[in-house]
């Protein structure tokens, strides 16, 4: 078999669509208006999958203001918020550029998901000729949307967690019901959790351990037959072609995360100084034996947040490389990020989301053949 290759999840999302997303926050178009182009670029978005040959498409997360809050609001305004929350919550992140993402915050109980991912499937597969994947959230992002200090009065956190963790399994056993054939749970705040901003409290409270059980609570409910499909996704953010994290150690996550009884990990490596050294530890830490399935590692061989476009060779000899580290059998090819992961996000460092869909595309069609010329390579 071939190595395998996968797309984490968002793409960029066209300025007609986040123009939609503002007019609704703003009350110039109705619900029905904004799901009628947020159809129109996912369908798009699928057909030029398929034609790059992507093996396994999504609708680059057209339909979600964002792949954090997509199950508690429409849009990242808060416009369509979930009952029970409140738009003033904490940061998620502080990005290196200045700018900051916000969540909710959770008012009382008992919490309950407004939109399930397995809506997304359902439409994605009613279009595309190829198998789908569905990205959802991580209960170690969503359990932020408790205060830190002190609890909600008759809602205690070991509630919370225990609906948290219950909304998060019906999320992905959804998603496998309505034809998903892999779905990767998304936990860019692991790298996160290890920065200690002064500016963002939750990150001086040292909660990756904490956040890895949460997530093992969920990913446990799962046989090791499913969890081969169930994956999880690391970065240090990708938001406005800039990181919120890039700068924390990487050994402080990749030392811990394996530890979660996932199948396969998509794993940021394109973007790292010294990518070799991120081979070696993914070599080490990953587990053939996880609960009863191997861990595959996805390495990052494209990064979304530059607009150069990678060669096919340059991605072939970085996975010939990573296979010194990784048992070939252990080895899949991924993007470090999904190529925009909230819904308003004009890309930058590319000039507009438009001209960033075209750039995206050539990225993923270089990931295909780099990981093609390296089967060829290694005998696989």
């Amino acid at each position: 078999m071939p190595i395998p290759t996968e797309l984490v999840g968002s793409l960029p999302r066209p300025m007609k669509l986040q123009e939609a997303y503002a007019d609704y926050d703003e009350g110039t178009i109705t619900w029905d208006e904004l799901k009628a182009e947020q159809d129109a670029a996912a369908e798009d978005s699928i057909a030029r999958l398929e034609q790059t040959g992507e093996p396994i498409v999504t609708d680059g997360e057209q339909r979600e203001s964002s792949f954090a809050t997509y199950p508690i609001t429409d849009t990242l305004a808060g416009t369509g918020l979930a009952d029970n929350l409140a738009g003033d919550g904490q940061f998620f992140a502080i990005f290196d550029d200045g700018h900051h993402r916000q969540l909710p915050r959770l008012t009382g109980g008992p919490f309950r998901y407004k939109t399930f991912a397995s809506e997304f499937v359902e439409k994605n597969r009613a279009v595309a000729s190829r198998p789908v994947k569905q990205a959802v959230i991580a209960p170690s992002m969503l359990m932020l949307l408790y205060p830190l200090d002190g609890e909600i009065e008759g809602y205690s956190r070991e509630q919370f967690l225990d609906d948290l963790c219950d909304e998060v399994e019906k999320d992905i056993r959804q998603c496998f019901a309505a034809g998903a054939v892999r779905v990767s749970i998304d936990f860019t705040e692991g790298r996160l959790a290890n920065k200690n901003d002064s500016r963002n409290p939750w990150t001086n409270k040292d909660m990756l351990d904490e956040f890895i059980a949460l997530n093992n609570r969920v990913i446990d409910r799962f046989s090791p037959e499913e969890r081969k499909n169930i994956g999880i996704h690391t970065c240090p953010g990708g938001d406005c072609d800039s990181v919120h994290s890039k700068e924390v150690p990487y050994e402080k996550l990749l030392s811990k995360m394996f530890d979660l009884n996932a199948g396969y990990f998509l794993i940021q490596c394109a973007s790292e100084e010294d990518k070799e050294e991120v081979y070696r530890l993914c070599g080490q830490y990953r587990r053939d034996d996880a609960n009863g399935v191997s861990q595959v590692c996805f390495m990052g061989v494209i990064n979304p947040l530059d607009p150069t476009v990678e060669t096919a060779e340059q991605v072939k000899n970085d996975l010939v490389t990573a296979a010194k580290y990784i048992p070939k059998e252990a080895l899949g090819a991924t993007d470090d990020c999904g190529f925009s992961p909230f819904s308003r996000d004009i890309k930058p460092k590319h000039g507009s989301p438009d001209f960033a869909r075209d750039v995206a595309m050539q990225k993923i069609q270089a990931r295909l053949e780099g990981a093609r010329l390296a089967s060829e390579e290694l005998g696989v």
